[in-house]
């Protein structure tokens, strides 16, 4: 007989996954070059779907002097994006992206029209203050690279134009809340696909995409991220639902796929 093999579940693509990070916003950190001890936490970022990024500082900010004095108005600098876990978790991040590139002021008057690009795909009240009191810099990016439980490596930027975020990026983090908080003994049920050895641990909801769910077991020898597959890619609530019940193991749906 030959030897056997391990598939590992099937995930959202590298990109698909950054541009979900991306898309929900999360915490953000401007590292300028040179400044390795500065983190520097913006008053609103968004990275946009061709990959470069908008981020707004109070006008007083020395970042903001700093890019208009430097050479050819241009300094190098790191946008680290972090994706916070659903719920309070011992590790509270999930997923982090960084954008290596280019940060660059914007003029005054091109700074509005920037807010308003951002203001399409994430409406913010802070994006009123452009002009009065905010300044606007941009960073082009010129490497991506993304780090989560499924892989760390690089994301090709054509690859994350192309991408299109998770269909269920922008809703996971409250249905996750919702069955952490109110449905325990779904938790409890979803445990049997689990490992033995990690049954014992505490199990928590950590991700939901159109591929599978993903549980967090903190145990006392660390955390372990586990995801629970789909049989086939979700791409509805209704696909989703379907999907989600048949890992519950739901009697009615079982004699559904076997009759």
């Amino acid at each position: 007989m030959g030897e056997t093999t391990t598939r590992r579940p099937a995930t959202p693509s590298p990109a698909e996954r950054a541009r979900s990070i991306a898309r929900r916003g999360g915490r953000a950190a401007l590292l300028p070059s040179g400044e390795t001890s500065a983190r520097i936490v913006p008053l609103l970022h968004h990275v946009h779907r061709d990959g470069t990024a908008t981020v707004l500082l109070a006008d007083e900010h020395p970042l903001v002097a700093t890019t208009w004095q430097a050479p050819q108005r241009e300094l190098a600098a790191v946008l680290e994006v972090a994706d916070p876990t659903p719920v309070r978790l011992r590790e509270p991040v999930r997923g982090l992206l960084w954008l290596t590139g280019l940060l660059r002021p914007v003029e005054p008057e091109q700074a509005r029209e920037h807010a308003l690009a951002v203001a399409e795909e994430r409406p913010d009240s802070r994006l009123l203050d452009v002009g009065h009191g905010a300044s606007v810099l941009r960073l082009d990016a010129a490497s991506m690279v993304l780090a989560d439980a499924e892989d760390t490596g690089p994301v090709v930027a054509e690859d994350f134009r192309a991408a299109a975020p998770d269909p269920f990026c922008l809703m996971e983090d409250g249905w996750l809340r919702h069955l952490d908080l109110a449905h325990r003994d779904v938790v409890g049920l979803l445990s049997r696909h689990l490992p033995e050895h990690l049954r014992g641990g505490h199990i928590r909801p950590l991700g939901l995409d159109k591929c599978g769910l993903r549980l967090r077991v903190e145990s006392g020898d660390g955390d372990h991220d586990v995801r629970l597959a789909f049989s086939r890619p979700a791409m509805t609530t209704a696909d989703l639902g379907r999907e989600l019940r048949h890992l519950v193991g739901c009697p009615f749906l079982a004699q559904q796929r076997t009759g």
